[in-house]
């Protein structure tokens, strides 16, 4: 009897190890197996006008954050919190004297023990006037973008990474340094550009149920404003610091992501004006590339891996992605006519490159009907030929990852449209 329980034990256990292998995600790789799609027309209202003029896309642009807000991202406040500076230290000799860093706590409530999130910013010493700025997030907290050990060591929680020096959900000494080959703080500031970072985790602890622990329970009960959402809402809260700040040129400021992160950086971008650039690299689903393509990470397989990301009507597209009233090009549109940058990586097909492509490619209308040039490619460049219009591409070598090429190339384009004449 006992050897028939452990058979059949067994055997079910089998039977559960086959189904779940036989529902595991696979994601298509072929084009030829991609099938035909329509994309919505980021330039008709939707009772059918079709938008020529200026005026006329700023109604067109307030229908479209609506429909984001309404079926992808959440709708975050309209209201500013009361958010009140801190700074905690000064190191004016920051790469032997390049530039000067800074560590402030930026509160969102009067409270000290409240929501809080802590950014580092590089100014460079040599400098004439005010200066442009790099915004960007970062994964292990400020202290994983450089070794230097006087940097303040996060004590959030964070995804778990022995490697990386991440113990029980926390940093340890390991940790300091870990990002810094994505981090080029040295040439950066070398070109003259100002670099302001914060830990994400500090707005939304990455994990399904991070909610509780996030800024979100402080300024709304809305269920429809998640993870994406709140990062995207920590970009503009450093926008208001540099905006304080006199050796900042807060009208030349871009925000830099990669991967989940850079669909952080599209949405602040589309709903901030203030941001005068923007920079996607390796966003992929629901970040640059077209939703609507079935290739490689899908809106359900997107959905399924990261609950907390998006709001709950997005998961209601999983299997029905035709009939979401956007795609991804029309929050690059969003962006319009301010410079845009999207960066793609040919080994990392998840975030599907061609599809990056295509979007900022169905995007350029927008652009040129507003005035510039858009993007300037007919078909997808090369391998390390980046094209430099108001809508900048480039596809590189390599995996998915922000390497000193993608920092180089967001630096001559930021050259191209930062620096006056």
């Amino acid at each position: 009897m006992k050897s028939l329980w452990l058979l059949l034990t067994l055997l079910s256990l089998l039977t559960v190890n086959a189904l779940a292998q036989s529902s595991a995600f696979v994601p298509n790789y072929d084009e030829a197996k991609i099938g035909t799609y329509t994309l919505p027309d980021p330039l008709t209202m939707q009772d059918g006008t079709k938008v020529t003029t200026a005026p006329q896309w700023r109604k067109r642009r307030a229908e479209l954050l609506q429909l984001f807000a309404t079926h992808v991202y959440g709708h975050t406040p309209a209201t500013k919190p009361v958010v009140r500076f801190e700074e905690k230290l000064r190191d004016a000799k920051s790469f032997g004297g390049l530039a000067t860093r800074r560590e402030i706590t930026v509160h969102f409530t009067p409270k000290s023990d409240g929501p809080k999130m802590h950014l580092m910013l590089y100014v460079p010493n040599k400098k004439t006037g005010r200066v442009p700025a790099f915004i960007a997030m970062n994964y292990n907290g400020n202290h994983a973008v450089h070794s230097d050990p006087t940097i303040t060591m996060s004590t959030a929680w964070m995804r778990e990474n022995k490697d990386n020096g991440i113990v029980n959900n926390r940093a340890t000494e390991k940790s300091r340094g870990v990002e810094a080959r994505r981090w080029p703080i040295e040439m950066i500031v070398q070109r003259g550009y100002a670099v302001a970072t914060f830990y994400y985790g500090d707005l939304f602890p990455d994990h399904k149920d991070g909610l509780p622990d996030s800024i979100i329970p402080h300024f709304t009960k809305a269920e429809d404003w998640n993870a994406i959402g709140a990062w995207a809402w920590g970009f503009s809260r450093v926008l208001d610091y540099l905006e304080r700040d006199k050796n900042i040129d807060a009208k030349r400021v871009a925000i830099v992501g990669h991967s989940r992160h850079g669909k952080a950086a599209l949405w602040a971008g589309a709903q901030d004006e203030r941001f005068a650039m923007v920079v996607s690299n390796d966003s992929g689903e629901s970040g640059a590339a077209l939703a609507r393509r079935n290739f490689g990470e899908t809106v359900a397989r997107i959905n399924t891996s990261f609950p907390h990301w998006f709001n709950a009507k997005y998961k209601t597209y999983n299997d029905r992605v035709s009939e979401l009233p956007i795609d991804q090009h029309e929050l690059l549109a969003l962006i319009a006519p301010r410079p845009l940058y999207v960066a793609s990586a040919v080994e990392d097909q998840w975030a599907d490159p061609h599809g990056e492509f295509l979007a900022a490619q169905a995007a350029s209308p927008v652009y040129q009907m507003l005035g510039t040039d858009g993007l300037k490619a007919v078909e997808m460049p090369g391998i390390h030929q980046p094209v430099m219009s108001t809508i900048g591409y480039h596809i590189r070598a390599g995996g998915h990852d922000l390497t000193q090429y993608d920092w180089e190339q967001f630096l001559n384009f930021a050259d191209r449209h930062f620096r006056r004449k």
